[in-house]
């Protein structure tokens, strides 16, 4: 019985392989195109706003439809419109506008796939017998894990191949996704028929999450996080690489010594986490996650001390997400579980266009040091609510 927990956590692995691969195709593609930071920070702008725009939304449309046919179905769209990309720029020239807008579509459409995949953990890990905790953290981990894998292969296949390349696997991992979820069983995410409109079912998980402090606070620091993490990641990385580190395979293994201590640092929360105080797990692990990492490459650090650091960086973030997961699963009621991870989400991803921008601008206007620095700091800020706020003393009651 715990196929389907194991096929879920499998299409999971592929689509997040793409998105990685997705990721670092594309702000090296505007680099190696325009040379400019500037339309490189407006690339990742196009590829988040439509992921906060989604995640709005999505929730309700989830629930409609029935997590399995809502998974399916992004794939697939996704997994289109990347093809098209490369197969558009060979026959007929792909301008720049064009590319901005095939991004826009692709992360769209993905978004409610993940949000459908995520729901669907609850009832496939009791399913087949899994603790949710261990549900949790093994999805977490499966997560990292793609991420880990899909870093490096982008930036070998950027470097042997070419970003066109990189684009059509991308695609087909999509479409494998889609493939596995669509063979769960029949019953799996059904729809649940609820007949609210999209404003009053985003307005719904809100309310939810305005009651819920503890939570509210969260998503709060993820929001800060998130728009950091996408400045870093597509814009601030990639400078870094060209710059520093001369080379695209510096970009790829940056990026893929986070996601490999991530998932060393998950498993390592799976087999101990129980035994931990989560809120002193969780305020070392967030502070620990982000500050670091950013601030050797601040500190104009080489390559192989950088990519140490984000390994101990990405260990330490391990812990974060499956705490969280096992929040959300024991207090939010199944009928609202998709809609109020999509507030969640939508709320967590609102900064996130602004990330890339602001890199940009920053780099443009201060340089690639001072732009790290300035990250630097606020990821330091921003780390600060589990050791302060009184709120935070509930993330210790178990139950």
């Amino acid at each position: 019985m715990r196929r389907p927990f194991i096929t879920l956590l499998a299409a999971n692995a592929l689509s997040v392989t793409g998105t990685m691969l997705c990721v670092l195709a594309v702000p090296w593609f505007v680099l190696e195109t325009t040379g400019s930071a500037g339309l490189t920070g407006l690339a990742a702008f196009a590829t988040t706003l439509p992921v906060v725009v989604s995640a709005a939304f999505g929730g309700t449309l989830v629930d409609r439809l029935g997590f399995r046919r809502s998974s399916v179905a992004s794939d697939l769209i996704s997994g289109v419109v990347v093809l098209a990309v490369p197969l558009l720029a060979q026959r007929e020239g792909l301008s720049y506008p064009a590319l901005l807008g095939l991004l826009f579509l692709r992360w769209l459409a993905a978004t409610p796939g993940e949000t459908a995949r995520k729901a669907m953990l609850p009832e496939l890990a009791a399913l087949g017998g899994v603790r949710i905790e261990r549900a949790a953290a093994a999805y977490d981990g499966i997560y990292r894990g793609a991420a880990m894998v899909g870093a490096p292969l982008a930036g070998v296949l950027i470097a042997w191949l070419g970003t066109g390349a990189l684009l059509v696997v991308d695609g087909l991992t999509f479409l494998l996704s889609a493939f596995l979820v669509a063979g769960l069983p029949s019953t799996t995410g059904a729809a649940r028929g609820g007949r609210d409109g999209y404003l009053r079912g985003l307005r719904a998980g809100l309310a939810f999450l305005w009651r819920d402090r503890l939570q509210l606070s969260a998503t709060a620091m993820i929001v800060v996080v998130n728009m950091l993490d996408t400045g870093v990641t597509q814009v601030l990385l990639a400078l870094y690489a060209r710059d520093v580190a001369a080379g695209p395979r510096a970009f790829g293994l940056l990026a893929g010594a986070v996601a490999a201590g991530a998932l060393a640092g998950t498993v390592a929360y799976a087999a101990a986490g129980d035994r931990l105080p989560r809120r002193l797990t969780y305020g070392v692990a967030f502070l620990l996650a982000g500050v670091p990492r950013v601030l050797v490459l601040a500190l104009g650090a080489p390559l192989p001390v950088a990519v140490a650091v984000a390994l101990a960086s990405g260990f330490a973030a391990g812990a974060i997400n499956p705490i969280l997961c096992v929040l959300q699963y024991d207090r939010i009621p199944p009928p609202l579980r998709a809609r109020v991870i999509g507030a969640m989400s939508a709320a967590s991803y609102a900064a996130m266009p602004v990330g890339g921008l602001l890199a940009g601008s920053l780099t443009e206007l201060a340089g690639l040091g001072a732009a790290l620095a300035a990250f630097t700091c606020v990821y330091f800020l921003v780390s600060l609510p589990p050791f302060v706020g009184r709120v935070w003393r509930e993330l210790d009651r178990r139950g």
